[in-house]
């Protein structure tokens, strides 16, 4: 029988006690316009990328100063030719070193309750550099796998990297992690070597960020279809192993609009949530961990 290092079992129960405690609060909101309805926010390299749907699939590129963000004055088009290719982008995954995803999702009819997930492999750094997708879109693969909606963060599983994704719905709804370097090549999610593994998980998941330090998992969400705010921190390793999530700490807040992305600052402690709305679409949280 495998014998656990005690010292690694003690700093494991010290994150999950900690986590287990975390409240957070909302310490600031502000107005970040020309974004459409904000769809998300994604740091990378100390800088905080917002993007959203606008009368394209826009993104725009800001830096942090105390508790306001800087409008570097880069915007980025999701379009080739001008044509609006991501038209509602609902996650970026990005790691240095590993193939940069975008999802989007798709309407297919006229009502909007009938939509098409898909998952964009994109030369990232093209991207940034011509600020459009023109030369830089690598392929399009429909994830055929998801059951509602797809939105793409890059977290770490005994060493290796691979693409987690979410569903929205309020059934049957699921993290799933994809090989990266197979997604990259496929048509469809279903493909063979695609999918690795995947679990249950609560409902209304807007986006995803992962803790890589901690390998805790938020699920950011609404605690009602499109209504209100949840951020859920599960336990990732745990959550494979038994199929299902297994939640460390639920934060809610009476925030009554639609949540739609968070990320942590390089301050441990404090972190920036988006949400849909035209006004007031950006806050400033505190976090406090117990234990």
């Amino acid at each position: 029988m495998k014998v656990l290092n005690p010292i690694l079992v003690l700093i494991v129960m010290f994150f999950v006690a900690r986590y287990s405690k975390t409240d957070g609060k909302i310490t600031k909101t502000i107005t970040i316009d020309s974004l459409g309805a904000c769809q998300g926010i994604s740091k990378q390299n100390g800088k905080y990328f917002l993007y959203g749907d606008r009368e394209v699939g826009v993104m725009r590129e800001y830096k942090l100063e105390k508790d306001s963000l800087i409008y570097e004055r880069k915007e980025y088009k999701f379009t080739v030719k001008g044509k609006n290719t991501i038209k509602h982008p609902t996650g970026i995954a990005y790691h240095k070193g590993l193939p940069t995803f975008v999802g989007n999702s798709v309407k297919q009819n006229a009502a909007g309750t009938l939509w098409k997930a898909e998952i964009n492999c994109i030369n990232w750094s093209g991207f940034l550099k011509n600020r459009k997708l023109d030369g830089n879109l690598i392929k399009t693969i429909e994830d055929d796998a998801c059951i509602q909606g797809t939105r793409p963060e890059y977290v770490n599983y005994k060493g290796k990297w691979y693409v987690a994704t979410a569903d929205y719905g309020n059934k049957a709804n699921e993290v799933r992690l994809y090989n990266p370097e197979a997604l990259s090549k496929a048509n469809k999610t279903s493909e063979k070597c695609v999918l690795f593994k995947k679990f249950t998980c609560s409902p209304w998941v807007q986006n995803l960020h992962y803790i890589a330090d901690k390998g805790i998992l938020v699920l950011i969400q609404n605690q009602i279809e499109g209504r209100k705010w949840r951020f859920t921190f599960i336990d990732l390793e745990k959550s494979l192993i038994k199929g299902q999530e297994v939640v460390l700490n639920v934060i809610d807040t009476d925030k009554p609009d639609e949540l739609e992305g968070f990320a942590f600052t390089d301050t441990a402690n404090k972190g920036i949530a988006v949400s849909s709305s035209h006004k007031n679409n950006v806050s400033f949280m505190d976090f406090t961990f117990g234990g």
